[in-house]
């Protein structure tokens, strides 16, 4: 049995997900559009930027099957609900919806995911961080002109 499983789990390590990041168009992305002061820059870098970017940084456990397809199927999820890096081909209404939701996310305690924090403690927003966000969401939701 211990065999058969082993084997199971050898073959698995062949089918890998495509960890390529796709490019990054430096005009479209959140930070060329939006005022970030460093202070939130800092915090998207450490929390978000891994689901919420093309510039994702893979953990050495991502080439071990089938941890690689989870991480990948969540990236791949994140980046569909929101892509700090795709910002500016976004309506102004979906930039405005988006701020609005970073802040309930955040203090809701759902972003980011718990299952992301058991491994990158860093992530884990304190209260001033969720305090620093909602207030940036809040400044920047009204420096975009309504459709």
């Amino acid at each position: 049995m211990v065999i058969v499983l082993f084997l199971v789990f050898a073959t698995l390590q062949v089918f890998r997900p495509d960890f390529t990041n796709p490019p990054v168009v430096e005009s479209k992305t959140l930070e060329s559009e939006l005022n970030v002061p460093e202070e939130i820059a800092s915090i998207l870098e450490r929390s978000c930027r891994d689901c919420h970017t093309n510039r994702t940084v893979y953990p050495w456990y991502a080439n071990i099957q089938p941890v690689g397809w989870y991480l990948m199927n969540h990236i791949r999820e994140g980046r569909r609900e929101l892509n700090f890096s795709e910002w500016g081909s976004f309506s102004n209404q979906k930039k405005r919806r988006k701020l609005r939701e970073i802040c309930e996310q955040v203090e809701s305690r759902e972003m980011p995911l718990p299952s992301y924090l058991l491994i990158h403690r860093e992530a884990v927003l304190s209260d001033e961080d969720i305090k620093l966000l909602c207030q940036w969401t809040e400044t920047e939701i009204e420096k975009i002109p309504e459709e």
